[in-house]
């Protein structure tokens, strides 16, 4: 049995003070104003990987109220026994057409 003392009001919060249900006061919370992120694809899945990525982070990020988000991709091949010409062809042809601000091939 609680001493007369000790009875809580239903009006009173766990203290004594104030009202039980008012809110309690929070933590200022920081403001995160970015965000950023890179990922390694496989190679024979890039279709797939880049899709799940395009809805389970760049939709959520896309979609905030005034939001500029930015998708890079960067292509690295390394090709010990050389690019052939018609390779070399295609892929410089389709990377214009593609509108890439940069492709090239590097010499050994």
């Amino acid at each position: 049995m609680r001493g007369a003392g000790s009875r809580r009001s239903a009006t009173r919060g766990p203290h004594g003070r104030g009202d039980a249900f008012a809110p309690r006061p929070t933590r200022a919370r920081r403001q995160l104003d970015g965000a950023g992120g890179n990922v390694t694809l496989d190679a024979a899945r890039v279709a797939r990987d880049a899709g799940t990525i395009a809805e389970e982070v760049i939709a959520h990020l896309a979609g905030l109220v005034g939001a500029d988000v930015t998708v890079s991709l960067d292509i690295a091949a390394n090709v010990p026994e050389g690019v052939p010409e018609n390779v070399v062809r295609t892929v410089s042809e389709n990377s214009r057409t593609l509108k890439f601000r940069s492709h090239g091939f590097e010499e050994s």
